[in-house]
């Protein structure tokens, strides 16, 4: 009885023991996270704004309605230290008698991180002007519905300088910067 006891008390040892035990490993892991700069326009395309001409004399023209379909998309990876980023925009020429306006809303949409704040209605000219700033790490998500959703509009603004024009390509150009 007394060595049934031992034995048992023994395996009981060597089993507590073996549970207890641990071992530890460790392995170096390298990670890398590049810069990111990404920026792109949802959904591509081109649109117009039409001015409408009054069919009564004594009676301006008709402003187009705002295109709202357009989103911009953007992903950044900042370095260590570095800078928050901005886009900025800019057309190819102006219309004399005209201003072409953007305002970026805020963000929404499927994305994450630190996105930009909108700098509000800007009028755009050949030089390039603040639209989004504060752009840390961050991502938008893709395509429309995700990002800060473009609503570009154009009005008279010195109906003196209007002159007739048809089909003249304004191109808007979008960057991101640091």
């Amino acid at each position: 009885m007394n060595l049934t006891v031992r034995i048992q008390c023994l395996m009981i040892s060597m089993l507590s023991h073996a549970a207890l035990s641990q071992t530890t490993g460790n392995r170096t892991v390298s990670v890398a996270l590049p810069v990111v700069t990404l920026l792109d326009i949802e959904p591509p395309g081109n649109f117009a704004l039409n001015f409408t001409a009054p069919t009564e004399a004594g009676v301006a023209v008709t402003a187009p309605a705002a295109n709202t379909t357009k989103w911009i998309n953007y992903t950044s990876a900042i370095a260590p230290g570095g800078l928050t980023r901005r886009v900025t925009a800019s057309i190819n020429q102006t219309i004399p008698g005209v201003n072409i306006t953007l305002q970026a809303a805020a963000a929404s949409g499927a994305g994450g991180g630190t996105l930009g704040t909108s700098s509000g209605l800007v009028t755009l000219s050949t030089t390039a002007v603040n639209i989004i700033t504060g752009i840390g790490g961050a991502f938008t998500g893709n395509g429309a519905n995700n990002g800060h959703r473009l609503t570009i509009g154009i009005t008279v603004n010195t109906y003196a300088n209007l002159s007739a024009r048809t089909n003249t390509p304004i191109i808007i150009t979008y960057t991101i910067t640091e």
